[in-house]
């Protein structure tokens, strides 16, 4: 196994498109210095009477909407690019026992991509909190200790969503598919289920793949959703997502010809 995981970061870290995800997972940490900036010369120019009514998106923002996507593409492309090119009999040649080679497959960009949540995440915070320098913004006053059980959630959430995106590269084999079929996830259906009468448009919205970070740990001064789900079945919910993908992947990645 360990030869396998080896291997498999070998191949990751060698590939143009993992340093095209990460470094726009990085360019996007540096969005948050610049929104970070932008909000506290914004709090600047107002009245006393607007600043006690000031409310900002946390620092962390603009990560929050990249990871998701990030997450997708580094989750389908080690699986769909060597199908694409057939470099996956080569993989089973070298690794012919499928589940081994599998988990590698799913294990090196699930840690890469909550590795590089967790950080960008963080200096995302630690610039909010330098541009605010003081300043009593709400969505930026908060310490950093209270920042992290979300931040935690959040890369955790990351990493989960690379895991399912790699479980469904394994079924579709297409790249375009795998993408098409996650973006529809993330940024289709919730839109979608907010169209529904009330109370269900909230509870099918709990219970998608991107929702559960906000309701595993709530951002600082953020009020918990109605209908939503208690930290710890959200955080069971995701597992299942992660168990199911990986599990169907895995099955179908075994018996189907290369």
């Amino acid at each position: 196994m360990i030869d396998a995981l080896a291997a498999e970061w070998w191949k990751l870290r060698s590939v143009r498109s993992t340093f095209a995800v990460l470094g726009t997972v990085a360019a996007f940490a540096l969005l948050c210095v610049v929104w970070s900036l932008y909000a506290a010369h914004y709090w600047d120019g107002l009245s006393q009477a607007r600043r006690a009514m000031f409310r900002s998106a946390p620092p962390e923002q603009p990560l929050a909407i990249a990871l998701p996507v990030c997450a997708v593409l580094l989750g389908a492309l080690p699986v769909t690019s060597e199908y694409a090119s057939g470099m996956i009999r080569t993989s089973l040649a070298a690794i012919p026992r499928r589940p081994v080679l599998f988990c590698a497959k799913a294990a090196v960009p699930g840690a890469a991509m909550f590795a590089a949540a967790l950080a960008s995440l963080a200096v995302g915070v630690v610039a909010g909190k330098a541009a605010a320098h003081g300043r009593p913004m709400r969505g930026f006053d908060a310490s950093f200790p209270d920042h992290v059980p979300y931040l935690l959630a959040m890369a955790v959430t990351t990493g989960a969503i690379t895991l399912m995106a790699t479980g469904l590269a394994a079924v579709l084999r297409s790249t375009a598919g795998t993408i098409t079929a996650g973006m529809a996830v993330l940024f289709v259906v919730p839109p979608v289920a907010n169209l529904l009468p009330d109370p269900w448009g909230e509870r099918v919205w709990a219970v998608l793949p991107g929702s559960l970070a906000g309701q595993m740990a709530s951002p600082p001064g953020a009020s918990p959703a109605r209908d939503g789900l208690p930290p710890a079945a959200s955080a069971l919910l995701l597992v299942a997502y992660v168990v199911v993908a990986l599990g169907v992947g895995a099955r179908v990645f075994g018996r189907r010809d290369a």
